[in-house]
């Protein structure tokens, strides 16, 4: 197959991730997941860092979408709002496949290392949040609660809508909402 064959991405990803969900993580190396997918180890390193970033290499884009939506809502729109039209775009990039998703977060609570990573890219997407609501005038305080609770309404309702049977119909975007009725509920008593 030549290097240069288009979907090489794709096809590193999905060799990469049957390669840690049968062997593990570190027990998967750079050349295994080159030859899975059929291309070479220095074009693995053209679409990726390291072996880390096959799992993580969306998360720059999601939060300059995630930050693009929140600047999209009107001005005087209540900072958890704001945050709640941010976290619509991070479920129409995350929740299009519920299987590649689910076998993702499998490898990621597997192996510490990973699961430190994810937190840093979470707390970062918070702090970038945040930062985007103080710049529309947020109370920097409000900004913050905003944002960390945003992100963690985000995390419990990921891992709600990946723990959900075959059968469910309900998209992330859905959980996410209800998740977020919920808090309110709570907040409102």
């Amino acid at each position: 197959m030549g290097r240069w064959e288009p979907g090489a991405g794709g096809r590193l990803r999905e060799a990469a991730l049957a390669l840690f969900v049968e062997r593990g993580f570190e027990q998967t190396m750079v050349a295994d997941i080159a030859a899975r997918a059929g291309v070479t180890a220095r074009t693995f390193f053209r679409h990726y860092a390291d072996k880390r970033e096959v799992l993580f290499d969306g998360a720059a884009e999601l939060q300059e979408r995630a930050l693009a939506a929140l600047a999209a809502v009107p001005p005087g729109t209540g900072a958890l709002d704001a945050v709640a039209a941010a976290l619509d775009v991070v479920a129409e990039l995350l929740g299009d496949d519920r299987e590649f998703a689910r076998r993702r977060q499998a490898v990621i609570m597997a192996d510490t290392e990973l699961r430190e990573r994810e937190l840093a890219k979470f707390a970062a997407l918070s702090a970038a949040l945040a930062d985007a609501l103080r710049q529309r005038g947020t109370d920097a305080l409000e900004a913050d609660i905003a944002a960390e609770t945003g992100v963690a309404v985000h995390r419990v309702a990921y891992e709600r809508w990946l723990a959900a049977g075959d059968g469910a119909d309900a998209d992330l975007r859905d959980v996410i909402h209800t998740a977020l009725a919920r808090l309110r509920a709570l907040t409102a008593a």
